[in-house]
């Protein structure tokens, strides 16, 4: 894999691009203090605006690795607040493999925005960096987000049974992904 650091990738109507320390009070207002947001996600919801700030400093500092996959989710003609975050969660330099993880704000649920976001990270992934594989998985009581991954090409490969952690305790795991060589085949035709 070619490692590329974030980038600023642009969609028809979103801005992806690398968080700033400042957007600390967009994200814990947006959705990091949102219990409803963060239900199904690995991590607590912010208590304060501190909370946010201090995850912030963390990714500001790891833009320094090119390895390092972090987007503030920022809707065209918003200004430049974001409204979630789409990251790479883990790499596989062995199976050249990126697992993708996201959250937005429930303001801004069903619009699209999160798959948007999505197509545009696998194809920045596929093209620039060189992965083969990418992959995500949410909690089956979560379909929504299943959704997400369906819009974008993802095929389900299945479910592991009381497989993974997240804020309602030990959960299933829905898997899904999308192969380079899958994603060449639907554009070759």
């Amino acid at each position: 894999m070619d490692h590329k650091g974030t980038q600023i990738l642009k969609t028809e109507r979103l801005v992806l691009r690398p968080f700033r320390t400042e957007d600390a009070p967009a994200m814990f207002r947006n959705w990091a203090s949102d219990e409803e947001v963060t239900r199904f996600l690995t991590w607590p919801s912010h208590r304060t605006e501190a909370d946010s700030a201090a995850i912030l400093r963390e990714w500001t500092a790891d833009y320094a690795r090119k390895d390092f996959y972090q987007w503030a989710i920022v809707p065209k003609g918003n200004g430049p607040e974001p409204v979630g975050s789409i990251s790479v969660v883990s790499l596989s330099e062995q199976t050249e493999k990126a697992h993708i993880g996201y959250c937005i704000g429930r303001q801004w649920w069903h619009q699209g925005i999160t798959s948007e976001a999505m197509r545009a990270v696998m194809d920045f992934l596929f093209d620039e960096v060189g992965v083969q594989r990418v992959d995500s998985r949410h909690d089956p009581r979560n379909p929504h987000s299943g959704a997400v991954m369906e819009k974008c090409g993802m095929r389900y490969e299945g479910t592991l049974r009381q497989s993974d952690w997240n804020n309602q305790g030990i959960c299933d795991a829905c898997w899904y992904a999308l192969l380079l060589a899958e994603r060449q085949a639907k554009e070759s035709r």
